[in-house]
């Protein structure tokens, strides 16, 4: 079988444009996560522009949904960098600068090794899994799928 990655896109509504100041501590914390990321185990690849992280790629319409993605080697790559280490410290802070999102913010799914997702690739699974759920195609942390799940599933339409 193929050797595979795991891609993940998170997103988040800001409460304020990134240059207030309801913003200044997420985004002058955002080149030290950006930093440790990169540093950690399994970590691949993370979408960044110019200025070396995403907050100014507009992936949706709502001008205040910032996009995170980004590649690892296993789900327990991805997880430890989330939880265990000092993304933690930020990550629970994340109700300053953020509101809540109603629908799935944050999908799951893997790429063959040595491809790098889309962000039309990573909106069309968040959305899968807002519309179907958990399943190999689209999932969390939760989801505990692998890439040997693939093998047998078809995804359903989006319209389905």
């Amino acid at each position: 079988m193929e050797e595979y990655q795991l891609a993940q896109i998170n997103i988040a509504r800001a409460l304020a444009p990134m240059d207030s100041p309801v913003m200044a501590d997420f985004v002058n914390n955002l080149d030290r996560i950006n930093a440790l990321a990169e540093q950690s185990e399994g970590f691949v690849w993370r979408l960044q522009d110019e200025n070396n992280n995403a907050t100014a790629i507009q992936a949706f319409e709502d001008d205040f949904i910032i996009v995170n993605m980004s590649v690892w080697t296993s789900m327990e790559d991805l997880f430890n960098f989330t939880y265990k280490s000092d993304h933690v410290a930020i990550f629970t802070r994340r109700k300053e600068w953020f509101s809540a999102m109603q629908e799935m913010h944050m999908a799951f799914w893997y790429i063959k090794k040595g491809t790098i997702p889309t962000v039309a690739e990573a909106k069309l699974r968040l959305s899968y899994l807002n519309t179907h759920g958990e399943t190999p195609y689209a999932f969390t942390f939760k989801g505990k799928f692998t890439p040997e799940d693939l093998r047998d599933y078809t995804p359903q339409t989006l319209n389905s």
